[in-house]
């Protein structure tokens, strides 16, 4: 089986879109539409990757994240940035709490398969 990746993203579509271009590359995708929910399915599932969008209500993808490096059972998660575009602060900000990537929305099948590939194998 391969491996497990969860997308958080409150867009309905880009969650269906990420779905479908992952699991025809034999990944298993896990789906949050929030932060919160995401944060839940880490601490209760094995992810190998986290795919996690910026702009989302409530907790966006920078709080998100914040959240996730303080949770000593969550923090060493790999987690990539999906954004329709970042700005060097962005970047920055997202750097030093540890991302491990970025993927531009709207996501290209064969950018997002390259990019699970360089950061997961």
């Amino acid at each position: 089986m391969g491996k497990t990746i969860l997308v958080i993203d409150d867009d309905a579509m880009n969650l269906r879109m990420a779905e479908f271009l992952l699991t025809k590359n034999d990944y298993t995708v896990r789906k949050a539409d929030s932060g919160q929910k995401g944060i839940e399915i880490l601490k209760t599932e094995a992810i190998d990757l986290t795919l996690l969008d910026i702009e989302m209500p409530v907790m966006n993808g920078i709080e998100t994240l914040e959240r996730i490096r303080a949770d000593e059972e969550i923090c060493r998660n790999k987690v990539a940035i999906l954004t329709a575009s970042i700005s060097d602060e962005l970047r920055e900000k997202t750097d030093a709490l540890g991302a491990v990537g970025y993927i531009k929305k709207p996501f290209m099948p064969a950018e997002l398969q390259a990019k699970m590939e360089a950061v997961i194998g």
